[in-house]
């Protein structure tokens, strides 16, 4: 992704080594927004029970998917929103992140919520990407 990482300083360092941006200026091109994606194969069955890295990678697994199918990938995110059950899994979201998502990283919110659609989910993303055209 060509964007440009938004930083001032007057803002703090991302809490705790988190791998996000402050904010992102997008690029010109296609703008997809995908739907929050849960830690779920095809077939609807639940990955990872109680292991929110598994969980984490298999949901970022989901993302990349559907970028794949509007033609782009994980790159070109700019903006996600993390819904977890526990923060206390925030370090170890942040690790398997920092393998998904390279520098610059896109600008990012995480919320704990009480619930998920199915009880065994820990976490659930929803991204915005800016494919370039050309």
């Amino acid at each position: 992704m060509a964007g440009k990482v938004i930083q001032s300083s007057k803002l703090p360092d991302p809490p705790r080594g988190g791998a996000f941006s402050a904010g992102m200026e997008a690029p010109a091109g296609r703008t997809i927004y995908v739907s929050g994606m849960v830690s779920m194969d095809a077939d609807g069955n639940v990955v990872g029970e109680g292991a929110v890295k598994l969980q984490t990678e298999t949901v970022l697994e989901n993302v990349n998917a559907a970028l794949e199918a509007a033609g782009g990938t994980l790159r070109d995110v700019v903006k996600i929103t993390v819904f977890i059950r526990d923060m206390k899994d925030y370090d170890a979201i942040h690790e398997v992140r920092r393998r998904y998502f390279g520098e610059p990283y896109p600008a990012s919110s995480m919320v704990e919520v009480s619930s998920l659609i199915h009880p065994n989910l820990l976490i659930e993303i929803e991204a915005v990407a800016v494919i370039e055209e050309g």
